[in-house]
């Protein structure tokens, strides 16, 4: 059995947040010695298992001293054989001694600042993107390792919750639902997708056409003002964050992955997940997820007319959405699996501890 600490400093519940939870909740039921380092208060405490041992830790920035000493004081206490953190705060407030246990590995989900990162011993890239990056800004590639992300795969809604759900959006039964997922951020593209839906028209093959946003964030007020502006605003559906999404992934006819820059894509392995046929744009996480016509759909990112063009294809061919649906569904089976991502990492521990 390995020990290790998982050190956080995000409150919210977003990407790393989320797979964070789901990290340290597999390890614990792998029988894993697990200890949860988060910020009092936030999200992610309420998220783990009542098994986990956690410890609140203020981590209130970079430069939080007290904080920096508090995580060297409890890792000597603990002497777990690893210390995995995740992000820029929890990483530039963890400092250990190389050469020797614990050995500190920092998971990058991004194309960050390399400056706090460097004191690491080894990083996980969720992207061979981003291992590569790492590669080529200087970290030896002999202590990177490329481990995706998993998502769990739901149980199927009954058809009775679903069919109460799209009366309460207030959508008509035999209308077509396009789902988006994600923080209301310029990055995501839904202004872009707004544009796309504008450009169908209020129906597509004889049927209504909707869409489902599914998140909040800076760009909420603007946006909704701007799908009033450009006449879609009764076709939209904004839900707000959801602590669970599940529902509504499957309500879509097509998932739209629209973004502008993506370093992964979790809505795409989730919306997989659920079996739902998904178009993106073509980010660099989505070019590494995808094989284009075979387990999704790709387009140029920030082109509306390319977006709705590629629902259009979608939408009217049913068919080719079953295939999208299953093929997706597979992939996330055999290469991004709870048991298969955390055999990686318990795997890349064992490895770090016999050299």
């Amino acid at each position: 059995m390995i020990s290790s600490a998982h050190i956080i400093g995000g409150g919210a519940l977003g990407g790393a947040e989320l797979f964070y939870v789901r990290l340290i909740n597999a390890l614990q039921a792998r029988q894993q010695h697990v200890l949860s380092l988060n910020i009092p208060g936030g999200q992610v405490s309420t998220r783990l298992h009542a098994e986990v041992a956690q410890i609140h830790v203020p981590m209130r920035g970079i430069w939080d001293l007290p904080s920096r000493w508090r995580i060297s004081a409890i890792v000597r206490e603990h002497q777990p054989d690893i210390v995995q953190t995740y992000m820029g705060r929890a990483t530039r407030l963890t400092h250990l001694e190389p050469g020797r246990r614990p050995i500190h590995v920092a998971r990058l989900g991004g194309y960050y600042d390399l400056k706090g990162y460097r004191h690491a011993h080894a990083w996980v890239g969720n992207t061979q993107g981003i291992c590569d990056y790492l590669i080529n800004n200087g970290l030896p590639a002999a202590r990177i390792a490329h481990i995706g992300n998993f998502v769990d795969l739901p149980a199927v809604s009954s058809p009775d919750l679903l069919v109460d759900l799209r009366q309460r959006l207030r959508i008509p039964e035999e209308a077509l639902i396009l789902v988006a997922v994600g923080r209301l951020h310029p990055v995501k593209g839904f202004e872009d997708l707004l544009v796309a839906l504008s450009t169908l028209g209020s129906t597509l093959d004889h049927r209504p056409l909707y869409l489902v946003i599914v998140g909040d964030g800076p760009l909420n007020a603007r946006l909704h003002h701007y799908a009033d502006q450009i006449g879609v605003g009764g076709r939209v559906r904004w839900v707000g964050w959801q602590l669970d999404p599940h529902p509504y992934y499957e309500l879509a006819d097509l998932f739209i992955c629209p973004s502008r820059h993506e370093p992964l894509g979790n809505v795409i392995l989730e919306a997989w997940a659920h079996s739902r046929a998904v178009l993106s744009t073509q980010t660099a996480g989505a070019l590494e997820l995808i094989a284009h016509g075979e387990d999704a759909w790709l387009v140029p990112p920030q082109q509306p007319q390319a977006l709705a063009d590629g629902i259009r294809q979608l939408l009217v061919d049913e068919a080719l959405r079953e295939r999208l649906a299953t093929n997706g569904r597979t992939k996330v089976e055999k290469h991004y699996s709870q048991q298969h991502i955390v055999n990686a990492y318990l795997e890349l521990y064992q490895r770090l501890l016999a050299e």
